[in-house]
Order: C-alpha cells, then structure tokens, then sequence
C-alpha cells in the first residue's frame, strides 16, 4: 500500500503542481496585458463556472473512482467497465444541462454582482463573460469520468497528464487570444477577456484528446481483466445508480465547496464595501481576494488535493477487506507528509507576501497584505480535502454532507459582518472559521469511526512544527538582511530576494529533516539509502 499510495500521490502531486503553477504563471503576462481591472472581470466568470462545473461533473472523478476500486478489490471488473459505458451518455447530458443553465443565469448572476455604480464593469460585460465560459462544459463533464475510472485502476499519470495539457493549452489560447485583441486589433482588454475564459473549452478538447489517447494503450490490460474477472455480479442499472449518488453528492460538496465560499464572497462583498463606503475600490479589492492571491493560495493546497486524489481508492480497498491496519497506515502517511509539504510552503507566502506580490503583479501594499492574512487558511483548505476524502473512503458521507454545509452556513452568516468590520481580511476570517468547523469535526468522526489513535504522528506534528519554526526564523533573518541592503524595487529584484530566501529556507528545513531522521522516515528506504550516501545519517 505504501509504495502505491506514494507512487499514486506523487504522479498527482507532480501533474497538479505543474498544473496550478503554470495557473498562476499565465496570469503574470495576462495582468500585464489586459490590467487589474479586467482581470477582476475575468475571476467573476470563472467563481460561477467553477459551481457549474463541480455539478456538472457529480463529483465523478472521485465517485467513479471508489465505484471502481470497490469492485476491482473483489475482483469482478466487469461492474465498473458497465457502469463506464453508460455514464458517459450520463455525463454528455449533465454537460448539456449545466451549460444552458450557466448561460441562461449570466444575466441574473451579473446583477448580484453589480451593486453600486461606483464599480467598474456593467451588467453586460459581467455577463458577457460567464456566458463565453460556459462552453467548457459541454466536454468536461466526460472527461471527468474517463479520469475517475483510470483512477480506480490506480492509473493515475493519465490524470496529472491530461490536467497538464489541458492548461497549457487553454494559457497558450489566452495569452495569444489576449495579446492579438488588445495589441494588434487595438480591442479593449474587455474584450480580450471574453476570449480569454473560452480558452477553458479549447483546453477540455485538448485534455480529453490525452485521455483517449491513454484509454487506448490501456484497453487491452483491462480487456485482460474482464476477461479474466467472474461474471459481474447481477447489478441493475438502478441498483448501480442508487449506490453511485450515494456517492456523488459528497463529492459534489468536496468540489464545489471553495467555489461556493467564493460564490458568498461574490454576491456579499462588494455590497458589504459599499455600506462601509469602498464601493470605488470593491472591485479591485475583490480581484485580489478571491482571484489574485487566491492563485498563489491554492498552490500548496494542490499536495493536499494530489494525497486525496490516490488516498480514496486505497482506502475503499482497504475499507471493502476490512484491513485496520491499512487502513491506519494510510492515514499516518498522508496527515505527516501533507503538513511536512505545506506547511513551510505557508510560511514562505506570509514571509515573502510582499516580494511574491511585486514579482507576479505589481507593487501593491494591500494585495501584499491581502496574500499574507489568506496564506494560513491554505493549511485549513488542505486538510479539508484529506479529511473529506478519507470520510469518503469509509462511507461516511452524510458527515461530509453535515460539516460542509456547516462551515459554508457560518461563512454566509458571518461574512457581511465581518467585512464591515475588518474589509477584506473579514472575508478571509470568515472562510476561516468555516473551514476550521468543518475540518474539526472531520477529524472528530474519523477518530471516532475509525478508532484511530496515533502519537507517533502527533510527536512527528510536534518535530515538523519545530522544524518550520527553525526555517521561519532563517528566512525572515536572510529577508531583513536584504532589504536592510536595498528594498526590493522591481520585478527581478524581487524575484531575486525570493529566490535566495527560498534557498536558505529549503536548505534549512531539508538539512534538519534529514538530521532528525524525519524526511527519511515520511519519504521511505529510498531516501534512506540516498542520505546514508550523502553522510545525512542520523
């Protein structure tokens, strides 16, 4: 299990990482090209893309997938290959559904934006965009199921590859769209932007291109199986269906839930600015929430995503032969290597806030203090997607159903007020008490169903917290030195600051980790080995 975990995790981790930061690099020269203000008009398309999007898919990609390893564990590979054949017809529907349903509400949902005439973008522009979006879900919903059956075959290169490709061919279709518009038709960078979100369905033909490419290499081993395999238990299509959407609305819930915290952020937060007297600025001030530093965010939340991603079906195989002690390895494994991973990298954000801020946009102080206060909540995001994840392995899903709805209750209840008394960082408060209920009483249910009980990961939380205190105190000694020399002045002297932090702060954390003994014992007997030749030895 471990090694399957790891190699699984690893693939994801790699492809997702790629993937969120060529997300973040493209908006480098698409800020350069179109300016703040249109790129605020481009994240209100894609908040409600992003719900749509979620509910298109049913949470197929991970429901599939434990549907899948569930019955490949007992052997009988022919439920899945049937329940392959019809959901793609299912999800060509729900793609067909979700698009007119998103491009019939841009109208309405552009309204809930707009509250004041202080802000910069009109009904129509506001529409006009979320309608151009919304094309990308007439493919991506089938794609989701091709990912979430590959995956309950621990195949999961044809995930992270597929999700690469189609970034880079959706960022290529953005900044070329963007850069012929603007400089060489003399359009408006409003206009750029249209085109810029239709790339997310230039991007989903691209990826389900890669998909079936991998399909094909990998139809005559699954062939083999079925072939192989008993005969398929005798499971009706309702019978399949009813245990599949016991499933998928807790996936739902998982994907859709930051959209949706988004989603209260976008229809409260500029009327909230306005009663405080921000309207002017709401806009702008928004952009940077829930788009900007939101970017630079997620990245640490996509080891968090890549663990969940290979956890579930490890788990339900776990959970179907009641192995406990699988079971409790497999927690072990992903709670230390996931705080281990992100957390130095939440450290290094807050730190380094104002140099990252400079070198991707511009010299901004509150888009800087906005990144700042919003980088810890990457942790709670982190552990939201494992601990959902590890309920859905064990069927617990109306749990995951409770503590989402929740967090997101006490989002909506407490983000007006808040806002009005902190602005932006109220938001930021907000998201994090919902997510900080929801995550709390994960844990709670899983300590609870699963008897598990571990302090040895507890004394490894207490050398990994430990570990990053002594890396924090490097890294901001190494920034004051620096800017005691010459401040940060532009974008390669900023870079430049942030790359030699990022050193001293790795070279610390990594030498520690492998004096301690820690990064061994997270990362297994091949790094052993690699150490002892080093002289790393404990």
């Amino acid at each position: 299990m471990s090694s399957n975990l790891l190699k699984g995790t690893a693939i994801l981790t790699i492809g997702l990482f790629l993937s969120k930061a060529l997300g973040l690099l493209y908006v480098i020269p698409f800020y350069a090209i179109v300016g703040l203000e249109s790129v605020g008009l481009y994240q209100y398309a894609y908040i409600p893309y992003n719900i749509a999007l979620s509910v298109a898919i049913a949470g197929a990609p991970l429901a599939f997938s434990k549907y899948v390893a569930k019955y490949n564990a007992l052997g009988d590979y022919a439920t899945g290959r049937k329940l392959m054949k019809s959901g793609m017809s299912v999800m060509a529907i729900t793609g067909v559904l979700s698009f007119l349903v998103l491009y019939s509400l841009a109208e309405p949902l552009a309204h809930l934006v707009r509250k004041s005439d202080e802000q910069d973008f009109t009904i129509n522009e506001i529409a006009s965009v979320i309608r151009w979006v919304s094309f990308a879900l007439l493919v991506v919903p089938m794609m989701s199921l091709a990912r979430g059956f590959l995956q309950g075959y621990q195949k999961m290169e044809p995930t992270a590859v597929s999700q690469l490709v189609e970034q880079i061919v959706r960022i290529i279709f953005v900044l070329a769209g963007a850069f012929i518009v603007v400089n060489l038709m003399d359009g408006s960078p409003r206009t750029a932007v249209n085109f810029a979100v239709f790339a997310a369905f230039i991007g989903a033909l691209a990826g389900g291109a890669v998909l079936y490419k991998y399909w094909r290499g990998f139809k005559p081993e699954f062939d083999h199986l079925l072939a192989n395999s008993p005969p398929a238990e005798d499971v009706s299509f309702r019978s399949m269906y009813k245990e599949l959407f016991a499933y998928i609305f807790p996936f739902i819930l998982v994907g859709v839930i930051n959209p949706l915290y988004q989603f209260v952020d976008m229809i409260t937060f500029n009327d909230a600015m306005d009663s405080i007297g921000l309207g002017s600025v709401t806009d702008d001030y928004f952009t940077m929430l829930n788009f900007l530093t939101h970017k630079i965010v997620m990245i640490p939340v996509m080891v968090a995503t890549g663990f969940s991603m290979a956890l579930i079906p490890v788990i339900t195989g776990y959970y179907a032969k009641k192995d406990q002690n699988g079971i409790s390895r497999s927690l072990d494994q992903t709670y230390q290597i996931m705080l281990f991973l992100t957390i130095p990298m939440v450290i290094g954000m807050m730190v380094l806030s104002n140099e990252l801020y400079l070198f991707l946009y511009e010299k901004d102080v509150m888009g800087a203090e906005i990144l700042a206060s919003y980088a810890p909540v990457a942790i709670l995001f982190g552990l939201y997607t494992v601990t959902a994840a590890i309920l859905q392995g064990i069927d617990r899903h109306k749990w995951i159903v409770f503590t989402s709805l929740l967090g997101l209750l006490f989002k909506l209840a407490l983000n007006i007020p808040l806002i009005k008394l902190f602005e932006t960082n109220g938001a930021i408060l907000a998201t994090t008490i919902g997510y900080t209920i929801a995550v709390g009483i994960n844990i709670l249910i899983i300590k609870k169903t699963l008897n598990y009980r571990s302090k040895m990961v507890f004394r490894r939380l207490i050398l990994i917290f430990l570990l990053n205190v002594a890396m924090f105190i490097a890294v901001i000694a190494s920034l004051k030195g620096l800017t005691a020399i010459s401040p940060a002045g532009g974008k390669m002297h900023a870079f430049l600051y942030i790359l030699i932090c990022t050193i001293v702060g790795a070279a610390i954390y990594g030498y520690l980790s492998f004096k301690t003994g820690l990064a061994q014992k997270l990362f297994g007997d091949r790094l052993t080995r690699l150490t002892n030749k080093l002289g790393l030895r404990r």
